[in-house]
């Protein structure tokens, strides 16, 4: 994650989280992301992000999680604090736009409640 951008989220990193999340959190879908939302104890924004070996090979697998992590910084500052995400690739996420994941991600967090 980019230091300047990094006091906005945290990022989640243990299985558990992500266990828990995919388990009780609410799931939001659309052709280019999912993504799971759930009420955390603590007041910061936790966030995960997942692609799977079905994206294709490392190369697709890194350009899906640049741009979803570009589309999560530019919808971060309007994300309410005290929640997690986790964000999960689909097919086609290597091959759109951060702008497109961008439109997407902030449609499913309103959808969500979790935009201010």
């Amino acid at each position: 994650m980019d230091e300047c951008r990094m006091d906005l989220f945290i990022p989640i990193c243990e299985n558990r989280d992500f266990r828990r999340l995919y388990a009780r959190g609410k799931s939001l879908v659309t052709p280019v992301l999912v993504v799971y939302v759930s009420r955390n104890r603590t007041r910061n924004l936790r966030v995960g992000i997942t692609t799977s070996k079905k994206i294709g090979n490392a190369v697709k697998r890194s350009r899906a999680r640049r741009v979803i992590r570009e589309a999560l910084r530019a919808v971060a500052p309007e994300i309410r604090t005290g929640y997690d995400l986790i964000l999960v690739a689909r097919a086609k996420t290597p091959f759109v736009k951060s702008t497109e994941i961008e439109v997407a991600l902030r449609e499913q967090l309103l959808k969500a409640g979790v935009l201010r």
